[in-house]
């Protein structure tokens, strides 16, 4: 893992001749506190121990594996014992641009004054006996005596107990390196007598750089999308990572393709995770099974689709979170734009519904005999409850409702769409209609009142209850209620109103609109309501979608605010000020105009629309 100009590593011998290769992980080990990468905080505060002349007796660093724990002890060693043969360097430093007169035997671990212990394979007392002993012992040429112990948890408690006064007091000439990955296995009695380093994981990107910056020393051609799965798969440790790349360019011999890579490590293409995302977030088990059993079939393990599709799910979970995070190089184009979507349609309750049940399958498929026919009832889990509301929505309904009749459906019915020519207009017969309540809150969220819907008491001969909508707006707001995410966005930014009867939808559509959403929109409808849709597509220009009309309500309300004189003061006292968003403090009686074209008397955006999407 060194960088250009530093000193040259033992392990990275020139492979010319009859040298035998050495792996990655190796050749590019750092040996120096330049070389580290990622451990920033660590470097710092050993610089400004040794500057001050603040140098422990012990220190002890724990972190995962393949952080560089064993290596940072021995860059450590390094910069106690740095000497140069004119003796121009008097003590401890981390500045070491060349090689000095004990750094060759400390890096290849033959330096008579530093002693590297395998705590896994010396565990016992007498082990630390020997340390307590030759400890009393003056160095034979180095500055220091140190004494890296790895692995230092495996030490047995005798062991532990022998160390002690030892490494309370140890002589002004003796220091001690522990190493582990098991920090709460070390007795506190132990801990107390160190200065803790927590070596943290490598961030993805930072790994990224590394990696590129390698494969280009290598003389070898990767893709960056492939960096950035290897270094994710990784997980933070550097060793991983290089391991990982090594087998990787073996692998392509040739150029490393990101395809070639998940082969290699059997991860699924992440489009298509992404795809059988949008599926479930759909309710779409159909087509969620579909794309399953294509993924399964070229040769994709059941556990590792329905992990990769977990950590889809936490990726855009933490993008709506911090937009920032789609910022990220380590992910690829297509998943940082279609997160950022994804993020901005899904309320997040949705989002800790998915993880929930997927952290729950995963352990499920794991133990099942038959992996994919359980990952598959996993997806059906999940999408069946994709539009159904949640335990203290479904509660707050039957309050409303008046406890007595039920209000949630026995499950979203699973019906194909019918294929054929008739792409424009289709109605399609339910089994099932639901029944809605005449008001229900917000299935994603938001504080804003839902349109009143009318739901006429059943037939007295039997018939099926049906619910009427008489306005655009309620079916928008009835999609919401039927946490129907994709529906629901689709009726705002993708239509333009055309004209409106019960169970008559004519629209006009947007240039990316999806087409194949007109035949599933009647058969959602019939559904919903319990009576018969048509839905046209009409080459008329129709109104404004309600996306458009509310982003530009919003406008208007920013420069409304901006040319008042007390906004006006404000922003002239503050050079480089903007308005930003502007919010009423008290509800306004919406311009008539607007929802005349509309056919209501509520606002055309149902600010609950926007709210949560």
């Amino acid at each position: 893992m060194t960088d250009a100009g530093a000193p040259p590593n033992p392990d990275s011998a020139g492979q010319a001749g009859n040298a035998p290769y050495r792996v990655l992980a190796r050749k590019y080990r750092p040996s120096s506190f330049d070389d580290l990468i990622g451990q920033e905080a660590v470097v710092r505060t050993v610089s400004n121990a040794f500057e001050t002349g603040r140098i422990p007796q012990a220190w002890i660093l724990t972190g995962v594996r393949g952080v560089g724990k064993t290596t940072t002890a021995r860059i450590l060693a390094r910069a106690l014992n740095y000497e140069m043969p004119d003796g121009s360097v008097k003590g401890p430093t981390i500045h070491m641009p060349t090689l000095g007169v004990h750094c060759q035997a400390i890096m290849e671990s033959r330096h008579m004054d530093v002693l590297e212990m395998d705590a896994a394979s010396h565990t016992g007392v007498d082990d630390v006996r020997q340390i307590n002993d030759s400890v009393r012992y003056a160095p034979a040429s180095a500055r220091y005596k140190v004494y890296i112990i790895d692995e230092v948890h495996m030490l047995s408690t005798a062991a532990f107990n022998a160390f002690l006064k030892t490494l309370e007091e140890p002589p002004e000439h003796a220091k001690f390196v522990f190493a582990t990955t098991e920090i709460r296995k070390v007795p506190v009695t132990v801990l107390s007598r160190c200065q803790r380093f927590d070596l943290r994981r490598v961030e993805a990107d930072v790994l990224m750089k590394h990696l590129a910056n390698i494969a280009t020393k290598e003389s070898v051609e990767i893709e960056p999308e492939a960096l950035g799965i290897i270094a994710r798969a990784a997980e933070g440790s550097v060793r991983d990572s290089l391991s990982l790349l090594d087998q990787a360019i073996a692998h392509a011999a040739g150029q490393v393709k990101a395809d070639a890579v998940r082969q290699m490590l059997g991860l699924a293409d992440r489009t298509r995770v992404i795809d059988l995302f949008e599926s479930l977030a759909r309710g779409d088990i159909a087509s969620a099974f579909k794309e399953f059993r294509d993924q399964y079939d070229v040769g994709a393990d059941p556990v590792v689709v329905l992990s990769d599709l977990a950590e889809f799910v936490n990726f855009v979970t933490r993008v709506k979170i911090i937009p920032a995070t789609a910022d990220n190089v380590a992910y690829g184009e297509t998943e940082r734009v279609r997160a950022k979507d994804f993020a901005s349609k899904i309320s997040m309750r949705v989002l800790s519904r998915m993880w929930q049940m997927l952290l729950k399958g995963i352990t499920e498929v794991q133990a099942a005999t038959r992996p994919a026919a359980a990952a598959e009832m996993v997806l059906v889990r999940i999408a069946y409850v994709a539009d159904l509301p949640t335990p203290d929505e479904a509660i707050r309904m039957l309050e409303q409702n008046g406890g007595g009749s039920s209000v949630v459906s026995g499950g979203p019915a699973r019906s194909s769409a019918p294929s054929g020519p008739m792409a424009s207009a289709a109605s399609v017969t339910s089994a099932a209609p639901v029944r809605m309540p005449t008001s229900s809150p917000s299935a994603f969220g938001g504080g804003a009142a839902r349109p009143q819907m009318a739901a006429p008491a059943p037939d007295p001969q039997g018939a099926a209850p049906q619910l009427r909508i008489t306005s655009f707006i309620q079916l928008v707001a009835l999609a919401g209620q039927k946490r129907d995410l994709m529906t629901k966005s689709a009726l705002e930014s993708d239509m333009r109103l055309v004209r409106f009867e019960e169970g008559r939808l004519e629209v006009a559509l947007e240039p990316n609109a999806s087409k194949t959403m007109i035949t599933e929109l009647a058969r959602k409808f019939e559904l919903w309501t319990g009576r018969r849709w048509t839905v046209i597509v009409s080459n008329e220009q129709g109104q404004p979608t309600l996306r458009s009309v509310n982003q530009a309500a919003k406008q208007e309300h920013a420069r409304t605010a901006e040319a008042d004189p007390r906004v006006q003061e404000v922003l002239s006292r503050f050079p480089g000020a903007k308005v930003v968003e502007v919010r009423r403090l008290a509800p306004e009686v919406p311009e008539s105009n607007i929802n005349a074209d509309y056919g209501t008397d509520d606002p055309p955006d149902g600010s609950e629309a926007d709210d949560d999407l």
